[in-house]
């Protein structure tokens, strides 16, 4: 029994470790693979993208009540998932001063003309409705609302850019995983073969130890 509990404990340590080093390889790749193609983008940040200089430039769009970045990635190239996000960050800033501070959903579909009453728009040359609406002399057609094609343009490269950013952590988190999975391995791989199974038996017998009877008295 104690030969079987060893080879048992042999094979989990075995099998913890290779799933270790395969984790750790796995989340190394993972993490090179996300820096080598944030990289192949050649992004490098605007002057602006620093906490003050964000600060004035929002502060003179007249955006308020809006979550302002607090790292910097001025003059910097974009090659980690980390400043990938700083870089999404300060884009959606950007894209609210485009947008006069409309999200997507708040903006109308089609380029409001000058004369649309003011509840038939966006409150910033947008509009949903086609009557109210500039035609293009072509195509005879309700000409887009330009904000919110940026704003569809921003929200595409930004998720790209967060994506990065996660998938750099789950990398992180593999190699994370991968060590304790190998100090696992290790650690059944010390239990059943350093001893600890024979030290157990070996005091078994002394618990079945039976006690030693007293020698009979004779009675007189």
């Amino acid at each position: 029994m104690r030969k079987i509990l060893e080879i048992g404990g042999a094979a989990a340590a075995v099998v913890l470790v290779a799933f270790g080093i395969a984790a750790i390889v796995m989340g190394f790749n993972g993490r090179s693979t996300v820096r080598s193609e944030v990289s192949r983008q050649q992004i490098v940040g605007t002057p602006d993208m620093t906490p003050a200089g964000i600060a004035a430039e929002a502060k003179q769009a007249g955006l308020t009540g809006i979550t302002m970045p607090t790292c910097s990635v001025a003059g910097k190239a974009v090659s980690t998932g980390s400043t990938a996000r700083c870089f999404a960050e300060y884009m959606r800033v950007h894209a609210l001063e485009a947008t006069g501070g409309l999200v997507y959903a708040q903006m109308g579909r089609f380029q409001a003309l000058p004369t649309a009453p003011k509840s038939a728009t966006d409150g910033n040359g947008g509009t949903n409705d086609a009557k109210f609406a500039v035609v293009d002399p072509q195509t005879k057609q309700p000409v887009d609302n330009g904000r919110r094609n940026v704003w569809v343009t921003e929200t595409a490269l930004t998720t790209a850019l967060n994506t990065s950013y996660m998938a750099e952590q789950l990398a992180l988190f593999g190699i994370v995983v991968g060590v304790a999975l190998l100090l696992a391995g290790f650690g059944f791989g010390i239990l059943a073969l350093g001893g600890a199974l024979r030290g157990r038996e070996a005091g078994w017998p002394i618990s079945r130890l039976t006690s030693v009877k007293a020698p009979a008295v004779p009675v007189a």
